[in-house]
């Protein structure tokens, strides 16, 4: 669609996004709008409320007004771009929109005095489409509110941005390196036929196959490969490479690989872990002593998916630094 869209969605469920208020969900209920799946619909399929619909959907407003539904984001972040959906709302999607954002530290009951500045102006939308919007705006937010005018159906919210982890979260403490909370992301792969290979660094476990990466079957005598910047320069102590629910496509065999971005040869890679062979739906643990690395390469022979990478390891005092420097500023209004 866009470039933005690439970037992790800050708002989605699996990454603790959550629907927190709504003005109004008299036909279908807030907590649809950041689902991780497409929207889904089956014709004249009707409950008590009418026709069942993938996605949030209010009354028909009588006296004036708009409504509205506030997401916490699971991951604070820059903004880089919002998706309004109006899948299937056909005759009932909302006419406009806007977003408005705002960014508060621990967990606060109200957010009305929260300093909400406008992201994307309110504009037009259509019925059954996917409408993109890039932001323009340098600092950290960590909730927005969806602003339909005046009512209808919105089927999914997408916030699409760059991961801003909170350093008082992390340093001084052994951490994982990999993980996408933790600002980490896959910046190459050689294949992502399946899925996306940062679906690796997402919490919890994967549920299915389909929640992690996998690639095509490899028909040349190659390899498959993913490049992981890491969270912030640091040192690992232990990796995990889980194939679970990869029962018939895991990998034979994985390789890591690591190197330092600020060093004279950058392009240096050092190795981490030698070739090891896997087992299908196995989590695999390694204890490893690594000097400090910016970004770690995992190759996995042949082909296959990866359910989940973890890289536990400490940051080192730049790393640490870095990271204050960047929330700082962009926490700084």
């Amino acid at each position: 669609m866009t470039a933005f869209t690439s970037l992790p969605d800050l708002a989605v469920r699996t990454l603790g996004g959550s629907v927190i208020a709504a003005s109004d969900e008299s036909f279908a209920e807030k907590e649809n709008l950041i689902n991780p799946w497409a929207p889904a619909f089956t014709p004249e399929t009707f409950g008590p409320k009418g026709q069942v619909y993938d996605g949030w959907e209010t009354a028909r407003r009588r006296g004036g007004g708009h409504d509205w539904a506030l997401v916490r984001l699971g991951l604070p972040g820059v903004i880089r771009g919002i998706v309004i959906d109006t899948a299937w709302f056909k005759g009932n999607y909302p006419p406009r929109a806007s977003v408005e954002a705002c960014a508060v530290d621990g967990y606060p009951s109200g957010l009305s005095d929260a300093g909400w500045v406008e992201i994307v102006p309110e504009s037009p939308l259509s019925g059954d489409t996917v409408h993109a919007f890039p932001v323009r705006m340098e600092r950290l937010f960590t909730h927005v509110r969806l602003n339909m005018f005046p009512d209808g159906g919105i089927a999914r919210l997408r916030v699409h941005g760059e991961v801003v982890p909170d350093p008082r979260l992390l340093t001084g403490l052994t951490v994982d390196l990999a993980a996408l909370a933790n600002g980490a992301r896959v910046t190459e792969c050689s294949d992502m036929f399946y899925s996306s290979p940062d679906n690796m660094l997402y919490p919890g476990l994967a549920r299915t196959q389909a929640e992690g990466w996998e690639t095509a079957r490899r028909r040349d005598g190659g390899h498959d490969w993913a490049v992981i910047r890491l969270a912030a320069p640091g040192v690992i102590r232990l990796a995990e490479i889980d194939t679970t629910n990869l029962k018939f496509n895991a990998p034979g065999a994985a390789v890591l690989r690591g190197r330092d971005a600020r060093a004279a040869a950058p392009s240096t890679w050092r190795p981490l872990l030698p070739r090891t062979d896997l087992l299908p739906d196995t989590p695999h643990r390694f204890r490893l002593t690594t000097p400090e690395v910016t970004h770690v390469r995992l190759d996995i022979h042949p082909d296959g998916g990866i359910a989940r990478l973890r890289l536990l390891g400490d940051l080192t005092p730049g790393g640490e630094r870095d990271l204050a420097a960047r929330w700082n500023a962009l926490t700084r209004h």
